[in-house]
């Protein structure tokens, strides 16, 4: 056969099929149409092009030997024990190259990286929360006995207030803000015996009101707002949401997946050391202003309650009020005086007493049994 000129040197191999039982020894060399291997039984020259030359081990630098095959002759392969020939191979076949390998095997990641930051985008630009949508998966369950577990760290077995006229008021009050056609959640609201001006709200829709916010406040509609508030947090699912944040997404998919009594218990305790951010608090009073606006009950009640107890616990008139105290997680207050002219500006509506004076009445004395 005539000598073609841009074949180069041949190399001693062996190659081996589907169709022969052993190896057979071959010559190949570097061709500028891809590996040439000649057969010494004679015959056409068998050419393998490069782009579909697959190799066992990706050549490298110092490669001593090359183990290749073809995409087009499955059970083909062709070993050449020589370092010379697997160097050239690899500039010829770039793909083969380790160099290529890794780049193959840093692709699937690099897709997930920016599939990764596609996400993060997407959220950010839809203000979406992943910590709100695994909360979201949480299942019923598991909240209310988280919530039930959080009331009983906080409160510290401190008696509930339940005398038949107060409870009915508060059931009243719930029903209200609520609203007949109301389809949310049905709110658990309980009254603890303790002095402590504060209300919050926990995992499972519970909210807890103690005595000393109902002494605090001079009439109904202060509660109201500030119980709107609270509610606010629930239907958000803040508490569930601050819960995902600090125990982190394996815990948190623990909890999805039912979570034990023991896990349960622990994390109810960790709920009483969270506090909610800036964001939740104005996510909260703007739910408030809505579902009061809704309830046909006057905004105003709560205004008054955070610029009565803003002055309790700064009264020199500070913006920023003393801190130290009661948990900051669960503390929906105190209120700042930025809250206060929040609901000043609030939309005006026509509106009515929460409650008849019988009903706040009772709902003021819902503890008195307890302190006899």
């Amino acid at each position: 056969m005539p000598y073609d000129t841009s074949i180069g040197s041949f190399f001693e191999a062996r190659f081996s099929d589907e169709n022969s039982a052993a190896a057979q020894n071959v010559r190949v060399a570097l061709s500028a149409r891809g590996l040439v291997i000649r057969f010494e039984r004679g015959g056409s020259d068998l050419v393998w092009p490069y782009g579909a030359l697959e190799t066992s081990e990706p050549l490298s630098s110092h490669a001593i030997d090359a183990l290749v095959s073809y995409t087009y002759q499955p059970g083909a392969s062709l070993f050449v024990p020589h370092g010379q020939f697997a160097r050239a191979l690899a500039k010829a076949a770039p793909h083969l190259t380790t160099r290529a390998a890794r780049r193959r095997a840093a692709v699937p990641w690099l897709w997930a990286a920016a599939g990764v930051v596609a996400m993060l985008a997407l959220i950010s630009l839809a203000e979406l929360s992943p910590a709100r949508t695994l909360a979201r998966m949480m299942p019923q369950t598991v909240r209310a006995s988280l919530g039930e577990h959080t009331v009983q760290s906080v409160t510290n077995s401190r008696p509930m207030c339940d005398t038949p006229a107060g409870s009915a008021a508060v059931q009243s009050m719930v029903r209200r803000l609520s609203g007949e056609a109301d389809h949310g959640p049905a709110f658990q609201v309980v009254v603890v015996d303790w002095d402590m001006v504060n209300a919050f709200a926990t995992p499972g829709d519970r909210i807890v009101l103690t005595r000393g916010l109902i002494e605090a406040a001079e009439s109904a509609d202060e509660v109201a707002g500030v119980l709107a508030h609270e509610m606010g947090h629930a239907t958000l699912l803040h508490p569930e949401a601050s819960l995902v944040r600090v125990i982190g997404m394996s815990a948190a998919v623990e909890l999805l997946l039912g979570g034990g009594s023991g896990t349960l218990a622990n994390i109810g305790v960790l709920l009483t050391q969270l506090s909610y951010t800036r964001q939740a608090e104005e996510e909260a009073d703007a739910e408030a202003l809505k579902r009061l606006e809704a309830s046909g009950i006057s905004a105003k009640g709560l205004g008054d309650f955070f610029r009565r107890v803003s002055k309790m616990e700064s009264p020199d008139g500070a913006e920023t009020p003393r801190s130290g105290g009661f948990m900051d997680m669960l503390r929906t207050h105190p209120p700042t005086l930025e809250r206060v002219r929040r609901v000043e500006q609030a939309h005006q509506y026509p509106a009515t007493p929460t409650l008849t004076p019988d009903e706040w009445t009772a709902f003021r004395s819902i503890c008195i049994s307890k302190l006899d």
